[in-house]
Parts: structure tokens; C-alpha cells; sequence
């Protein structure tokens, strides 16, 4: 077994291989110790529209049967359905298999237990227990369940949507297409699907609206037809978004949307985004009357940190956005396309020009340079100990060094053997200088 597969959030790796019968068989029947240690009986299992999701299915469900577990399977879904399920038909524990935007040929388990995501040292806990290799014994009982038509009920039920700008819509073959069809034919707009179809094979492109080559069809979509777009990962757990001039709304700016109206009603509210985001958002929450709160990437800290801080709202550049106001307080990029709506509805103007009163720097996207996981911890280190000596730096989550007119980040990838690196300036020249500062301390240590 394959110790890496048990990453910061999830259990990940090629299917195949590191995810073969006998692989998910141990995991199964250690993660069925590790609930009943906790006083659960009973697991929720859900899938993605993978090609290998089927089987590492049927294998952990056999794991659970036989370790004394219940399995609930609620079959092809998108993960928000799998939280809701926890919440709405009150049930404590989830696995989720899905591997989420990775290539296809990788598959994973997202674990819940008493109802939110696990992470960290309780997944190399489940690795401990599968190397051990001592396993409780049991029969357990499965049967199906479909939440599709009582999520649909609940979410319509929470949002008041009147009119909105023609919708194109991109599910990227993944599982979200079904639902959302299924779910807006309960409403009076305009709107359209492509790559509608669950399809593992993911033909048209990788469901990951984040990237631009798979949004930038999208974006030529609305330019041609108008309206609004909205692009759905692999899962349905992460949002990307196109106005209606083609320009895509970043995470950051699509988290400043929210805040305004949840703000309106709960004056000094906090907000919580995480270290990648713009200046700008601190500035408009801040301009509203709420407390933003900056904190580390990773959907499962980012929920940990609601739940500490009361927070009303909370999300990443990624496009996981996350509502604790009038919702669960889980990452549901469905939900989030809905909320989205009624804010456009209720307003009655463009979502480019909401979009325009937030404060805008100029920024990079987000840079990715490839460095061995034993060395890129060590490497932020060094530049940490370079900047601090004549800025203010706060290393919350890796490192990011404020500048009076601009910022720039370097942090270590929790998923991957990467330097994540973005950087942010009022000017285009500070920005060049901003980033030519960083690389040349990065280009040193990386030789």
C-alpha cells in the first residue's frame, strides 16, 4: 500500500494501482474501526461518475459490510449531496469516492465523520490502522437511497429567484449536469447545458472551471450569446463564473458578491477567505461593516475555521465557496450558483457591474512550480527568513509578504509536490517587481 495516497484532505491516488481491490478492501475495513471507535454504525457512500468509481464502490461497501457497518448508498451524486444527506436525514458518517478535477485515471475517498470532513491526523490515523492490519469483524445491512428530490426542495427552498440573464451552464461531463437540469426546470429562466452528459472519460475537457483552457469555451460562448456562465467541477463542489463580457469572476471577487447581502444582515459578520485572495476583497468586506479573516487553503480547514469563529461565509480562489447563512456551512458550488442568481435577480442589473464595485489590483493567476515535497517546505522557509527582515509577513500559510502597495505569496502545496505562488500590485510595473523579487530568491534556492 502506497503511504502517500493518505494526502492533507483525502485519500488520492492513480485507481488502478495505488487503489486496486485489495487497497481500498484494507482502507475500508481500518476506516470501519476507526467509525466504530466513534460509536458509528452506519455509512453514507456516494460516487462520482469515474470509470473505476464503480468498483472501489462495491469493495468498500463489501469493507463495511463485513467490519459490523451499515452502508447508505445514494449511488452517483455530487459530494454536496453526499453532505446534505448527512445533515438532512441526520446520519454521522460519509465517504465520498471522487477524484474531484484530477486526470482520469485517479480516483480518491473524501471521509466525513459527525458530519464534516476529516483531514490531517485523522487520515494518517485510518493509514496506521490499515498498516496494522487488525480489523473488527460484524455484518451490516445495505440499502439505497436517492436525497436528489429533497435537495432540490431544500436548496429552491432557500433562495428567491425571479429573473436572470440567460444561462450557459458546463458541468463538464461530471456529476453536477443531471441535477442542475433537473433542478433549474423547476424555474422560469433561459439557460442551456453543454457537456451535460455524465461521462468518466470527461471528452470535451477536464471539469476543473478554475483552469482557462477548460473555461475559455465558456467565455466564448457568452460573448457570442450573452448572459452569464457558470462552470461546475468534476463533483460539484467548486464554481467558476463568466459575465456577460466573457470576463471570468474570480474566486475572490465572487466570495466579495456574496458578502455583500449576507453583510446587509448581519453587520459585522466575519468572512473568511483564504491567503491567495485579493487585497481588494479585505477592503470591499471591510468597506461593508463585516471582519474579513484570513486563513490557510484546504476546504476542510476552511469549514474547521467557520465552525470556530461563527462565521457567516467563507471561500477559496478555487471556487469553493462555503454558506453558513441560510445553509449547512459545506462547500456546494450548486448551492452557490443559486445564491449567486437570486443576488443577480434581486439587484436587477448586471453581474458585471456588481462585479465592478469591488476594488481591483492587478494581479498574476495563480503560478505553480514543480519542487520535490522534501524540499519545498524548506525553501519557503529561506525565503520567509530573506523578507521578514524588511516587510511584514504572515506566514498563516506559507508565506506572504505585504507590501504598501501590493502583495506576494509562496506557499508549499498540501496535495502535491509544488510551490504555489501568486502575487498582486496597484500598478503593472510593481507587479513585475513583485514577482521578479520572489523568482530571483526562488530561482537561487531551487539551484
Amino acid at each position: 500500500m502506497n503511504p502517500h495516497i493518505f494526502r492533507q484532505y483525502d485519500i488520492r491516488g492513480v485507481a488502478e494501482s495505488d487503489l486496486s481491490d485489495p487497497v481500498i478492501d484494507r482502507i475500508g475495513r481500518a476506516l470501519s474501526g476507526y467509525y466504530r471507535d466513534r460509536g458509528i454504525k452506519e455509512v453514507v457512500i456516494g460516487r462520482d461518475v469515474r470509470l473505476s468509481s464503480p468498483r472501489i464502490s462495491q469493495v468498500l461497501t463489501g469493507a463495511f459490510l463485513k467490519s459490523g457497518l451499515d452502508v447508505i448508498d445514494i449511488g452517483v451524486v455530487p459530494t454536496p449531496l453526499l453532505y446534505f444527506s448527512l445533515h438532512h436525514y441526520d446520519h454521522s458518517a460519509g465517504v465520498m469516492i471522487t477524484g474531484s478535477h484530477n486526470p482520469k485515471e485517479f480516483n480518491g475517498l473524501k471521509i466525513c465523520c459527525h458530519k464534516t470532513t476529516i483531514y490531517g491526523d485523522e487520515i494518517q490515523e485510518i493509514r496506521r490502522r490499515a498498516e496494522a492490519g487488525s480489523f473488527p469483524g460484524g455484518s451490516g445491512t445495505r440499502h439505497e437511497l436517492d436525497p436528489v428530490p429533497d435537495y432540490i426542495d431544500q436548496v429552491l427552498d432557500r433562495v428567491e429567484i425571479e429573473s436572470t440573464p440567460p444561462l450557459i451552464l458546463d458541468p463538464g461531463n461530471g456529476t453536477v449536469g443531471p441535477v442542475i437540469d433537473r433542478l433549474l426546470s423547476r424555474l422560469n429562466l433561459r439557460y442551456q447545458i453543454i457537456n451535460l452528459k455524465p461521462d468518466g472519460n470527461f471528452p470535451s475537457h477536464l471539469p476543473d472551471p478554475t483552469v482557462l483552457e477548460y473555461i475559455e469555451p465558456l467565455q466564448e460562448m457568452v460573448k457570442a450569446d450573452g448572459g452569464i456562465g457558470i462552470g461546475f467541477d468534476g463533483d460539484g463542489d467548486r464554481i467558476g463564473v463568466v459575465r456577460e463580457d466573457g470576463e471570468i469572476v474570480w474566486g475572490d471577487h465572487l466570495l466579495a458578491i456574496y458578502s455583500r447581502p449576507i453583510l446587509k444582515k448581519y453587520p459585522g459578520g466575519k468572512i473568511i477567505f483564504e491567503v491567495k485572495c485579493s487585497r481588494g476583497l479585505i477592503e470591499y468586506i471591510e468597506s461593508l461593516g463585516g471582519v474579513p479573516i484570513m486563513f490557510k487553503t484546504g476546504h476542510s480547514l476552511i469549514k474547521a475555521k467557520m465552525r470556530e469563529e461563527g462565521a457567516l461565509l467563507a471561500g477559496e480562489m478555487s471556487g469553493h465557496m462555503f454558506f453558513a447563512d441560510n445553509y449547512y456551512g459545506y462547500d456546494d458550488a450548486i448551492f452557490a450558483a443559486l445564491r449567486l442568481l437570486e443576488i443577480i435577480s434581486q439587484e436587477n442589473r448586471p453581474l458585471q457591474a456588481i462585479d465592478n464595485e469591488i476594488p481591483t489590483y492587478y494581479s498574476t493567476p495563480e503560478i505553480r512550480v514543480d519542487c520535490p515535497d522534501e524540499k519545498k517546505f524548506e525553501i519557503v522557509d529561506r525565503i520567509r527568513r530573506e523578507f521578514e527582515k524588511r516587510y511584514r509577513v504572515i506566514t498563516i500559510d506559507g508565506v506572504r509578504v505585504e507590501y504598501p502597495d501590493g502583495w506576494g505569496l509562496i506557499r508549499p502545496s498540501n496535495t502535491q509536490p509544488v510551490l504555489v505562488l501568486r502575487f498582486e500590485a496597484r500598478t503593472e510595473e510593481r507587479l513585475r517587481e513583485i514577482k521578479s523579487e520572489f523568482l530571483n530568491y526562488l530561482r537561487r534556492f531551487l539551484s
